[in-house]
């Protein structure tokens, strides 16, 4: 389970992310990772924050939310590697309903070590 201080629930943040972040594909998933801007002047940083955006292309509601608690499980592995004050959306894709844990795991962490 992911932290409370680690989700990225907002709507706005999560297509800012999507729209500004880099990408990097894998057949299970696609990662858009967003880093903090130093320069902004704004508070310092909190911890990265992890949205998922899983698609009824992935499959009816059961798969999806499926899908999703292997995903938040796998991202919670890997959440004290991501830089503090990134923002990361990870966009399941259809292949993701047979993947197992361990695939979704080989591919966040290829993905992920691209972006960041």
């Amino acid at each position: 389970m992911l932290p409370a201080r680690s989700r990225l629930r907002n709507r706005t943040q999560l297509g800012k992310t999507v729209r500004r972040g880099t990408r990097a594909g894998r057949r299970c998933l696609v990662v858009h990772f967003l880093a903090a801007d130093p320069d902004s002047g704004v508070t310092p940083p909190g911890p990265a924050k992890v949205g998922f955006a899983v698609s009824k292309a992935v499959g009816g509601s059961v798969v999806r939310h499926q899908v999703t608690r292997r995903l938040r499980h796998v991202v919670a592995a890997h959440l004290s590697e991501l830089p503090d004050g990134s923002s990361v959306v990870v966009r399941a894709l259809p292949a993701a309903a047979e993947a197992t844990s361990a695939q979704l795991d080989a591919d966040f962490s290829s993905a992920i070590a691209r972006v960041a």
